[in-house]
């Protein structure tokens, strides 16, 4: 991002140095000078802005797993305002203006002068830099928010934030006037769940014009307004051959000036796009489209890489948490319940048990060729009757369907429940559990409540990678597993010492752990396997992992299709390839074909095996 300063002689810019560290720096665009303006240890930046007045700077500023802040640098030393200088202003006498004054104007040319007063543009402010000092001179505006962008009001006193808070992104006005006496505390303007973007500012500073959902959206300044919808229609010939060669061109030319290998994996890109112009011009539609264009994607032989289609799609058919009995249905047409996910909406009616038969939906009796998902089409959170053959007769119970990502997290808890269960037995106890789902923040948050409720007072803990698809967080994952025990702390009135970091407010497991990874841990999740080893943390148990190691990002195409990006290489500390390399492990385990439905998982078995070992425990 960068910006032109007020009066046109600077250009500011975010752009990253020493560490990859994101900063401000202005050029001159008489000389060429460049001066640095900001010296944070953040790696993300974004969004900067000039100052109405041209003497500060503002920009978006953090770093991934933290809050975007909004940092704000006076360009100059700042002197003090007074309020009681703006009091005496209004005791200045105003210099008359002999034309306005003129009475042999006409009216009509009188409202003309003032028209073209009104009109006429301020001169632009004489922009000018101190460096010396200019470290000290930078502040976070302390606005309690979760920044995307900013925009400045034409007066300077009015910042509008677009921030996310509480998984929504809405708009919020914060002063900017030196002047203002009113606590500093970030104003709504906005409160609706759809994303909001490009926020500015109409001519006069008393409204924000928005996107709310792809719809244009006006809210005043003052408190207490309401957003009021813009209605803007337009009417557009969309020419199918044209706007798939040019998405084509798009996805072509990023992917050649940005993917993370300059020789491009060893791939001709330019016979690459010889050959495949030809076929992407006849492609006959937009799932034709697709396909060569992930095949394109795919001469480059790189994970995290495709194309896909615009739009989404949305779950309709309610889930209720029931398996069936495949071999009563075959043989008989009935529906014999074989399990209850815990939780579910049939779970939660506590009446519905193993072994009870459902016979109707709504009403409709099932039968052999009767379709439940079909029964269950939209009726998501609606009341839903189920007819329950117990055995020893039938009855209704009423419930409340969920959609399938509800039913998947269930799903998922249910089955992290049994495997900590399942190292609990077989290790007499003496071991805990944590599964790492993926590296967000939510999986990150989970994992901290695991270790704090579930494990603190266990000899060791298995750690759990499997099947995770990766993120982010890594590196504060490992940070848990790392920390060193290195004081006690002891509060009057306790006969045991307690391990200082928890006291102060710092996880830290303190406890040694075996990991468990297998072929579908991916991405940051062989990150983290890679840091469990290079930390000497402990040892590695299960299957290799996938060799998926590279980062991407996303690219919108024209015609509204995503292009992923590789644009930053991977390696270990001694400059490795990570890509294509699957993470090894200590104690390889094969897990036979449908072990898990004897009840059975050989990789829990070998972990615990290998970490009460280490810990000198017997099995």
């Amino acid at each position: 991002p960068f910006a032109w300063s007020p009066d046109g002689r600077y250009i500011v810019y975010l752009a990253y140095a020493q560490r990859m560290f994101r900063n401000a720096y202005a050029v001159s665009v008489n000389s060429g000078d460049v001066t640095p303006l900001s010296f944070l240890a953040n790696t993300f930046a974004d969004d900067v802005t000039w100052g109405a007045d041209g003497k500060s700077l503002l920009f978006i500023t953090g770093q991934r797993t933290e809050p975007g802040q909004i940092a704000s640098i006076d360009l100059v030393p700042s002197t003090p305002q007074f309020l009681e200088s703006k009091f005496s202003d209004l005791f200045k006498e105003a210099t008359p203006n002999k034309n306005n004054n003129d009475e042999s104007k006409t009216d009509h040319a009188k409202s003309a002068d003032k028209q073209a007063a009104k009109e006429k543009p301020k001169p632009a402010a004489n922009v000018s830099i101190t460096a010396a000092g200019i470290r000290e001179r930078l502040q976070l505006l302390a606005t309690g928010l979760d920044a995307k962008s900013i925009g400045i009001s034409p007066d300077g006193k009015t910042l509008v934030i677009t921030a996310e808070v509480a998984g929504k992104t809405n708009l919020y006005a914060w002063s900017l006037d030196p002047l203002d006496t009113k606590p500093r505390v970030a104003r709504q303007l906005t409160s609706t769940s759809d994303d909001k973007a490009d926020a500015q500012f109409s001519a006069d500073g008393k409204q924000v014009f928005y996107l709310d959902g792809g719809q244009v959206f006006s809210v005043a300044i003052v408190e207490g307004s309401k957003p009021k919808p813009v209605k803007i229609e337009a009417q557009s010939d969309s020419d199918f051959f044209n706007t798939r060669m040019a998405a084509f061109t798009q996805a072509w030319t990023w992917l050649r000036d940005n993917f993370h290998d300059p020789k491009m994996h060893g791939v001709d890109w330019n016979a690459v796009r010889t050959l495949y112009a030809p076929l992407i011009a006849g492609a006959p539609t937009q799932a034709s489209f697709l396909r060569l264009m992930n095949q394109l994607v795919g001469e480059l032989n790189a994970s995290h890489s495709g194309v896909r289609g615009g739009g989404h799609s949305e779950t309709f058919t309610g889930h209720l948490g029931l398996l069936f009995d495949r071999a009563a249905y075959e043989q008989h047409g009935t529906f014999r319940i074989t399990d209850v996910l815990p939780l579910s909406p049939a779970d939660v009616s506590g009446k519905i048990h193993v072994g009870d038969t459902l016979v109707a939906v709504d009403g409709t009796k099932l039968a052999v060729n009767s379709n439940v998902d079909k029964l269950l089409a939209h009726r998501i959170g609606r009341k839903t009757a189920l007819r329950i053959d117990a055995g020893h007769g039938a009855f209704t119970v009423d419930v409340k369907p969920v959609n399938a990502g509800t039913r998947g997290e269930l799903a998922y808890d249910a089955w992290v429940q049994r495997s900590r269960a399942y190292v609990e037995h077989i290790s007499g106890g003496k071991l805990g559990y944590v599964h790492i789902r993926d590296m967000s923040m939510g999986s990150l948050q989970r994992m901290y409540k695991d270790l704090d409720a579930q494990n603190s007072t266990r000899e060791g803990v298995v750690i759990d990678v499997r099947n995770n698809f990766g993120g982010f967080v890594n590196a504060y994952a490992l940070d848990v597993l790392s920390r060193r025990h290195y004081l006690n702390m002891t509060f009057r009135g306790f006969d045991a010492a307690q391990p200082a970091r928890s006291i102060l407010g710092q996880r830290a497991l303190e406890r040694p752990t075996v990991l468990i990874t297998n072929r579908v841990t991916l991405s940051d999740g062989e990150d983290f396997s890679e840091g469990y080893r290079a930390l000497g943390l402990g040892k590695i148990v299960g299957e290799p992992t996938a060799g998926w190691i590279i980062y991407t990002t996303n690219q919108k195409l024209i015609d509204g299709s995503t292009v992923r990006l590789p644009f930053i290489t991977v390696t270990t500390a001694d400059g490795k390839p990570m890509e294509g390399h699957p993470r090894p492990v200590d104690v390889a385990v094969a897990r036979p074909l449908g072990e898990a439905y004897q009840g059975k998982d050989s990789d829990l078995d070998a972990a615990v095996h290998t970490l009460l070992q280490q810990i000198g425990g017997a099995r």
